[in-house]
């Protein structure tokens, strides 16, 4: 499985952005992590399926929303009340076996994207 993702960019603080990533086969959940210079990659947010579950970090909860097409194989992640915090690296990130329990954990993921940069300015 392939992903493609798009929609970083620069944007300032309490703007919104939308990040899409399109996957090339099947999956059974779909998200994105992201990194920040001199920091450990983190987990922002993934839809499971079956069941249409979303979860998310502590960090984006209640700014952030992800949603799936399921017709095109996307999913988009619609950013609200951008902070310089939120400066990271986001990436695309895709699994056909991700359980519950790990659902988290970047190694419960075998599928990334080639990273998209969103940079929130002060």
């Amino acid at each position: 499985v392939q992903l493609q993702a798009s929609g970083g960019g620069l944007v300032q603080a309490g703007g919104s952005l939308r990040l899409s990533c399109a996957a090339s086969g099947r999956t059974n959940a779909m998200g994105w992590f992201r990194q920040a210079p001199g920091k450990e990659r983190e987990f922002v947010a993934v839809n499971r399926w079956p069941g249409d579950r979303s979860y998310y970090g502590d960090s984006v909860k209640g700014r952030i929303t992800i949603s799936r097409d399921n017709a095109k194989n996307t999913v988009y992640l619609q950013m609200n009340s951008l902070k310089p915090e939120d400066t990271a690296v986001y990436y695309c990130t895709a699994s056909n076996s991700v359980i519950l329990s790990a659902i988290r954990l970047s190694q419960s993921y075998a599928y990334w994207g080639q990273g998209t940069q969103v940079t929130v300015s002060s």
